[in-house]
């Protein structure tokens, strides 16, 4: 599993380490990555690599490339974790591209616990606890506001909290790569069609999908290794067509991803898709609703709360199946008052979702884009 973050040091010129400090409850830990990512992808590209676990929850995890240029923070989308931005070469990898660019990066990690109770969350939870405390453990470390880079489940968090004016005092600038909000046309549906994920009443007995994922897994490679099998297309009937995936970075991928999610988390997904709604988990029930909310029906992530000043880069593609460009035209209608020179808007008609994070052209078609954004900022 990734568990390690990728620290860039040009050979003959390394920086100094920033070392880890105590800032009341979220001291930093930084264990000793024995066989981890480290070790496997990074240290032999001649990167160094710093793990940094919270005192308070040692299950949130961020790792570091400490630069001279402000911090930023990598969030990764839907059952994938932190490796998301190091599948690539580290010359195409966004992580090592903006290090490279003396941005002090961070690599966010989600909730990973085969604890029973600690998998009772969804996306809410990841807004209200884990990204402001991300948030601050890294403004504390450097001292500095940061930007942010969300892909996938990673931008819905950052919206939902941008919208609840939270960690906006800590925040430079945002780039969010194939947003996810309402998912009227997601393509998860295909996958509970008869809205079985909806049903709370599972919620007591579901709570961690990740059991099957090895043997899966090794199923895929298998199929993967058969003359004439294209396993580029293997996420299509997930994220739609992908233009410019590599046929060797599924290997990458399965070697690493995907990671593990909560059911509850799947059922909130699964409520968007049916209720074309961006509200609070619903508990289908009025009186639960009104013991979490004190009101009878969830409340809502209003993105027209978003403050028109904040710096937003959103790129978007054609064919995501996740992302539908319908779907991103209710966010662009929402942002339409957003201050002009604040918003930069970018539209790929041949990108579908994992394009964002694996596609061979990302670096000339994005990310170059988003780093020269952030120089402006």
């Amino acid at each position: 599993m990734a568990r390690s973050m990728a620290l860039k040091m040009a050979a003959g010129n390394r920086a100094k380490l920033f070392p880890a400090k105590s800032h009341g409850s979220i001291a930093a830990v930084v264990p000793e990555d024995t066989d981890g990512i480290c070790k496997s992808m990074v240290e032999k590209h001649n990167y160094v690599c710093e793990e940094h676990t919270f005192a308070e929850n040692p299950s949130w995890e961020v790792r570091r490339v400490p630069r001279n240029r402000p911090p930023v923070l990598l969030q990764h989308g839907l059952l994938m974790d932190g490796i998301t931005w190091l599948l690539l070469p580290p010359e195409q990898s966004l992580a090592f591209l903006l290090a490279d660019n003396g941005y002090d990066v961070w690599l966010a990690n989600t909730r990973e616990r085969n604890i029973a109770a600690y998998w009772d969350w969804s996306w809410d939870e990841l807004v209200a606890y884990d990204l402001p405390a991300t948030y601050k453990y890294v403004h504390v470390q450097t001292g500095q506001k940061l930007h942010y880079v969300g892909h996938s489940l990673g931008t819905l968090i950052a919206l939902a909290s941008f919208s609840k004016s939270q960690v906006l005092n800590m925040l430079r600038s945002a780039a969010l790569l194939a947003q996810l909000l309402i998912l009227y046309t997601g393509g998860i549906l295909e996958f509970d069609p008869r809205g079985y994920l909806c049903n709370s009443a599972f919620l007591p007995f579901l709570y961690h999908l990740s059991s099957a994922w090895e043997s899966v897994i090794k199923f895929l490679k298998d199929i993967c290794k058969r003359t004439g099998i294209d396993c580029t297309n293997l996420l299509t009937s997930f994220t739609g067509q992908n233009c410019c995936l590599n046929s060797s970075i599924v290997d990458v991928f399965l070697d690493h991803e995907p990671q593990s999610s909560s059911t509850k988390n799947m059922m909130h997904l699964s409520q968007m898709i049916r209720e074309g709604t961006i509200t609070m988990f619903n508990y289908n029930n009025k009186d639960e609703n009104r013991k979490h909310y004190g009101q009878p029906t969830p409340p809502v992530y209003k993105m027209t709360n978003i403050p028109k000043h904040l710096p937003l880069f959103l790129s978007n593609g054609g064919a995501d199946a996740l992302s539908d460009v319908n779907d991103v035209q209710l966010l662009l209608d929402s942002l339409k008052d957003h201050d002009g020179d604040k918003l930069v808007i970018q539209y790929r008609a041949d990108y579908a979702h994992a394009d964002y994070v694996m596609g061979e052209n990302a670096k000339q078609d994005v990310y170059e884009p988003l780093i020269a954004f952030f120089k402006l900022q």
